[in-house]
């Protein structure tokens, strides 16, 4: 017996709107649904990540979810509230952002369990042979201009300016819609909260092209939005201090992205763990309960960061970032990071400062002093003589261990035979030896 998807939305607090008629579709059988990403970067980001999770949910629940990369929508670039227009990518980017959100996608559903196994579709299949005459045809003959007009994200826009090209968008995904009800048996279009214009577009020209009438009730395409995710104050989530947090490994790394999540604050944990999570109602309940007998100890966010790393990166990943975080912040030894690749290595640390010298360089220092201020060319300490009063004042620690005495001499163990890990005060800086 399958879950009820809209009760679930309900729960978790991931059900903004949806039109009449939805709750009852879904309840009748199983329902095939979309949700579409365009390829405006090469990965994904955490707020798409919020989308994702319906998609996720709407397949545990028993139905059918397909993920469509927008390859023709992406060429003209989405409108809905932004404040200007977007500034075109090039084919071969679209390309190259394309296969990157594939691989993406394909990570978080089930594409091989069935009847409602996922499907991965691309919009620029069925619009790169079509003429503009046809669409004007098929699409625009449709909808009125003050239709278009009336929706939320065209009116923002209209003050400031929008080009013909975006005001068409919604012509765009609302095709998208009615040619996936057509031939893949769509029958609900899934979004955030500001996709409610573009998804109802899509609703009335399959309402029009296949004869409904707003008196009759003529459910046969339905829509259905998930709440933004902000902060408890209000401001947007999903940035970090360096910008988006990106799905991709090579663009946020596993233990940045492990940290976000870990540096939560508390009034906002309580609704990520529902969305961003696969735990269940009694054991999200069961995690808060034990939050809150000791909530030094982060119980909340530790939960939310080991499920999203895990499903994003993997198991081995969020090991090794715990690894790291002990290392960092708390009581690990580097040991730790003995046997860790390079890549592992550097990924821990970046957000770390990081210096690199020649290996000459390194064996001539006569003692730590000399290496962190002379050799370095003052990245770690500006003077010898600054150098000397952090060493003497038991603020340098080398590969976790203090170094009091400013005459030490250069005999550490090079982890992987090239790094060092310095610590300054509470600060870490990396020492690369090439």
């Amino acid at each position: 017996m399958h879950k009820n998807f809209i009760e679930e939305l309900r729960w978790r607090g991931m059900l903004h709107d949806m039109m009449p008629g939805t709750e009852e579709q879904l309840t009748k059988e199983m329902t095939t649904a979309y949700i579409g990403f365009d390829p405006t970067a090469s990965s994904l980001h955490i707020g798409n990540l919020a989308t994702i999770m319906l998609l996720k949910h709407f397949q545990l629940c028993g139905h059918k979810p397909i993920a469509l990369v927008g390859g023709a929508t992406g060429m003209i670039g989405d409108p809905s509230f932004k404040a200007a227009e977007r500034s075109f990518l090039s084919e071969e980017t679209l390309r190259f952002n394309q296969e990157g959100i594939r691989k993406q996608l394909s990570k978080f559903l089930d594409f091989d369990c069935g009847d409602n196994s996922a499907q991965l579709v691309n919009n620029y299949d069925w619009f790169k042979n079509f003429s503009f005459l046809e669409f004007l045809r098929e699409a625009g003959k449709y909808l009125s201009v003050n239709y278009m007009m009336s929706k939320d994200s065209v009116k923002k826009r209209l003050e400031t300016g929008i080009s013909f090209t975006e005001f068409s968008y919604q012509l765009l995904q609302g095709y998208d819609f009615y040619w996936l009800y057509k031939n893949n048996g769509v029958r609900l279009q899934m979004g955030g909260s500001d996709q409610w214009g573009n998804i109802t577009t899509g609703t009335e020209i399959i309402r029009r092209k296949e004869g409904g009438s707003e008196e009759v009730e003529f459910n046969r395409a339905f829509a259905l939005t998930t709440p933004l995710v902000t902060k408890a104050d209000g401001t947007k989530f999903g940035k970090s201090e360096s910008g988006n947090v990106w799905l991709d490994a090579s663009m946020t790394s596993p233990y940045e992205f492990y940290q976000f999540w870990l540096n939560a604050a508390d009034a906002d944990s309580h609704r990520l763990l529902r969305v961003f999570t696969l735990l269940s109602r009694e054991e999200i309940t069961a995690i808060e309960e034990e939050h809150a007998a000791a909530p030094h100890l982060r119980i909340m966010q530790k939960a939310l960061a080991k499920d999203v790393t895990c499903r994003v990166h993997s198991e081995e990943a969020y090991n090794i970032a715990v690894k790291a975080s002990e290392i960092l912040y708390g009581k690990g030894t580097v040991d730790a990071l003995q046997g860790m690749s390079d890549q592992d290595i550097l990924s821990v640390f970046a957000g770390v400062p990081q210096t690199i010298i020649a290996r000459g360089d390194y064996e001539a220092c006569t003692n730590i002093t000399d290496l962190v201020s002379t050799v370095t060319n003052g990245e770690v300490y500006a003077s010898k003589g600054e150098a000397r009063r952090a060493i003497q004042g038991n603020a340098l620690s080398v590969n976790k261990s203090k170094v009091p005495d400013p005459n030490h001499p250069i005999d550490f163990t090079l982890l992987n035979n090239k790094y060092l890990l310095l610590g300054k005060g509470k600060k870490n800086h990396l020492l690369i030896v090439e």
